[in-house]
């Protein structure tokens, strides 16, 4: 160790007391962010199938890094009350815009509903529909809502013209789910989501090597049933759940009321 390394260490070790407190408030921070990341916008299993997850973390290594960090380089006990002000304010305003960006970019990609179209169920992000479509969507459709996901259908086209267009669109990549024109109440598409449903053996077939992990993710969908609702796992039925990040997930229905009762990632394409 050189005689000129020495006073930068002197400076690091006087400096490292306010970047350890920097770091606990970032990280308390960063908790309360992750009650509405996680228990509102990302509610299980959409933190993975959604990526909400890997945007948190991103979003958390570099806000919580960045701030004790920069407390780290820049402040200095030594430097006035005026230079230290400055100091603080810059590296608040550098953590406040990286936190908000990464709140932004994790609001673009929450769900906001989980849709039923045809023979699957398809998760929907404000990313996912068009602005032109944006106006005949529900109030709760804005990426800063308080709402959890949304479990709807859609419906069939009502003419000739639509429903060409609606071929049109899904040439184009925009399938019905992604148009809130044609959701509906998912009352209203329960019969079609049982009439497509498949039995959970069909599952298993399906995915040879998750038997086990299918087998306990329908015990825990089968508890606390309502009123009408099957208790026995091996009833369940079940549909394919996509998104933009995920096609390796479905959902498990009641086969009475077609309810989305859980989940479990298992490929339900035989791809």
């Amino acid at each position: 160790m050189t005689t000129r390394s020495l006073p930068v260490l002197v400076r690091l070790a006087e400096t490292l007391p306010w970047a350890f407190r920097h770091l606990l408030l970032s990280l308390t921070i960063a908790g309360a962010t992750s009650v509405l990341v996680f228990g509102v916008w990302f509610p299980t299993p959409y933190r993975e199938v959604s990526g909400g997850l890997a945007l948190f973390v991103l979003m958390l290594g570099v806000d919580v890094v960045c701030g004790p960090l920069l407390t780290l380089l820049l402040l200095h006990p030594s430097k006035s009350r005026k230079a230290l002000a400055v100091d603080i304010a810059l590296i608040a305003c550098v953590q406040l815009v990286a936190l908000a960006y990464g709140l932004h970019t994790l609001s673009q990609a929450r769900p906001l509903a989980v849709v039923f179209e045809v023979d699957r169920f398809r998760v929907v992000t404000i990313a996912d529909i068009l602005e032109r479509d944006l106006a005949a969507a529900p109030p709760w459709v804005r990426p800063w809502s308080f709402k959890p996901p949304q479990v709807l259908g859609t419906r069939t086209a009502r003419s000739g013209v639509e429903k060409l267009d609606s071929v049109d669109a899904s040439l184009q990549g925009i399938e019905p789910a992604q148009r809130p024109s044609w959701w509906q109440d998912y009352l209203l598409s329960a019969a079609s989501a049982k009439e497509r449903s498949l039995p959970l053996s069909a599952l298993q077939q399906l995915n040879p090597g998750r038997i086990h992990h299918i087998q306990m993710a329908a015990a825990q969908a089968a508890q606390a049933p309502q009123p009408g609702e099957t208790s026995s796992p091996n009833a369940l039925r079940w549909l394919p759940l996509v998104s933009r990040q995920a096609m390796d997930w479905v959902v498990l229905l009641d086969p009475a009321t077609a309810r989305i009762r859980g989940y479990v990632k298992a490929d339900g394409f035989g791809s």
